[in-house]
């Protein structure tokens, strides 16, 4: 079992930074990939990043390559979710979630586990 909590969402400007954290409690998280994901009003929740357990391997939506970066530190059981070059596009609630399933990455139906999620909100 893993619990999750997202933390560091917020109301910033375009072109502005924020940091958020996925703090995990359970036995599994660090041999769990994690990703992130988010829901804008009124759309599908979409893929955002992923993270394999070990922190080697990374993938990234399109639309935010080059600008999110994804991290993890197995010895605090939190990953992070670095946010630069924010645009009102990026408004959304954003969750994290784990899986163990093999070879899961952008397939929400994948991730066993999923935090309550964390609003950003980019003004323009």
């Amino acid at each position: 079992q893993v619990q999750l909590v997202e933390s560091g969402g917020g109301l910033v400007q375009a072109g502005g930074s924020l940091r958020l954290s996925c703090a995990a409690s359970g036995r599994t998280f660090s041999s769990s990939a994690v990703g992130w994901f988010r829901q804008a009003p009124g759309k599908e929740r979409e893929f955002v990043a992923h993270i394999d357990w070990s922190g080697g391997r990374k993938t990234y939506a399109d639309s935010v390559k080059g600008r999110f970066t994804i991290s993890r530190d197995n010895a605090k059981n939190t990953v992070y979710l670095q946010m630069n070059s924010l645009e009102p596009e990026d408004t959304a609630v954003y969750y994290c979630a784990a899986t163990r399933i093999p070879g899961a990455v952008i397939d929400r139906y994948q991730y066993n586990y999923w935090g309550q999620g964390t609003q950003v909100t980019v003004s323009s």
